[in-house]
């Protein structure tokens, strides 16, 4: 009898090791609000509210973030047998802010959401950041009760949706939501307009162009009162749903907005991926901030490349390649340690970078005046500074506008992205 049993044993572990996506969870999302507190110092997680959401636009098979990008990381295991279903890896605004001078001198809150596919039973959720050593280190732990009649499924910003471009299953294609901000009603058929310049623009880029089958790109008709967005520096406010603003953290060219909870109400009427918000505005300004939200003006000449020199920080993990200064950080990449964005080292691990595309002649680091001759190689000054963190290319739409293609190494990075979440 034993004997005849143990096979039968043996295929019901098999079966619950290898549970697929309908065996674990539910297609629509589960949303996690949660308090971000402290400053340049400490921080502390709490949890604010849970959400049902009516879609789930991520993968069905791709459950495990193996990339080991972002600052932050979540895991989400099932309650009863420890095992681990999913996890994700992302970053924030809390992140960028502890590293301004503000931080040194007060305590902040910010607002932040973590999305999962909503799962059939109960969860323990598990928060890390990544600490000094650039290894994870948990922070927070949360039960979700799936049938607790506290997880909400209200709607609180319902709206048309706009279909810019659809090639298909949300759960096989990367499916980008953009949000309008500064639209009035009477500017709808602009923003419409917008959203397909904002996809003939990313598809004009390689890797994007080859891969156009792979995206679905949707936009929520959500008018603003006012047309515009703030700029404080000029003393310009305006009635916005999104509440947006230039000068984020004392820097004008930064276009973000600290009202997450808009962001992600308004991005429920879609099934997502990435979140881009399209800001109706001329003046030149963005932000993007890896796995949490894309911005970008409509109207400024650079648009298409502004376009997808953020989406290169939101959706692929790619950091900046310039280095003059510009934004208000300080000491954000320790030179003791190897950052985890793909495209800059400071040589700390620089075989786990780009070392292995490079020809056995190339000089490291690679002269600027040798450029000629190493079109990919290690150039000095990157990461907002000139010296000790280096970027592979002389140039690259990570660093400049002067050009028009991504660098190899941004390329390869971008396709990797694509490729986890279609495979």
């Amino acid at each position: 009898m034993i004997k005849n049993l143990l096979p039968l044993l043996l295929l019901a572990i098999s079966l619950q090791s290898f549970a697929g996506f309908d065996d674990l969870f539910l297609n629509k999302t589960l949303r996690i609000d949660f308090y971000h507190t402290g400053n340049s110092k400490q921080e502390i997680f709490s949890i604010d509210q849970l959400k049902s959401e009516p879609f789930w636009g991520g993968s069905r098979t791709s459950l495990m973030d193996t990339l080991n990008y972002g600052v932050y990381y979540f895991k989400a295991f099932d309650a009863s047998s420890g095992k681990l279903i999913y996890s994700h890896g992302y970053c924030s605004l809390f992140d960028e802010w502890q590293y301004t001078d503000e931080a040194k001198k007060t305590t902040r809150t910010f607002t932040e959401t973590a999305i999962m596919p909503f799962p059939k039973n109960d969860v323990r959720l598990e928060f890390y950041t990544r600490n000094l050593l650039g290894v994870y280190e948990k922070k927070f732990e949360y039960k979700v009760e799936v049938k607790s009649y506290f997880i909400s499924d209200e709607r609180q910003m319902v709206y048309p949706v706009y279909d810019a471009l659809v090639s298909g299953d949300p759960a096989k294609k990367i499916d980008i939501v953009i949000l309008p901000e500064g639209y009035t009603a009477k500017e709808m058929d602009r923003f419409k307009a917008d959203c397909d310049k904002f996809a003939a623009g990313l598809f004009a880029f390689e890797p994007y162009s080859k891969n156009r089958d792979k995206f679905n790109i949707r936009a929520v008709l959500a008018p603003s009162a006012e047309s515009g967005t703030d700029i404080p520096g000029d003393k310009v406010y305006k009635n916005t749903i999104l509440n947006s603003s230039f000068y984020t953290f004392d820097s004008e060219r930064y276009l973000m907005t600290t009202d997450n909870k808009s962001v992600r109400n308004l991005a429920a009427n879609a099934p997502y991926d990435q979140i881009y918000i399209l800001v109706n505005s001329t003046k030149y300004g963005g932000g993007a901030i890896y796995n949490y939200y894309n911005t970008s003006v409509n109207s400024n000449a650079s648009s298409a490349k502004i376009f997808v020199h953020e989406f290169g920080h939101g959706f692929a993990a790619l950091g900046d390649e310039y280095d003059d200064g510009s934004t208000s950080f300080n000491d954000m990449y320790p030179l003791n340690l190897e950052p985890w964005e793909p495209n800059i080292t400071t040589l700390v691990k620089f075989e786990t970078k780009w070392k292995g595309m490079l020809p056995a002649s190339t000089p490291i680091p690679t002269p600027l005046e040798k450029s000629q001759s190493f079109p990919l190689g290690v150039y000095e000054g990157a990461g907002y500074v000139t010296k000790g963190i280096y970027r592979p290319a002389p140039d690259c739409l990570m660093r400049t506008f002067r050009g028009d293609k991504f660098c190899p190494v941004c390329s390869a990075a971008i396709q990797k992205m694509i490729d986890f979440y279609t495979r």
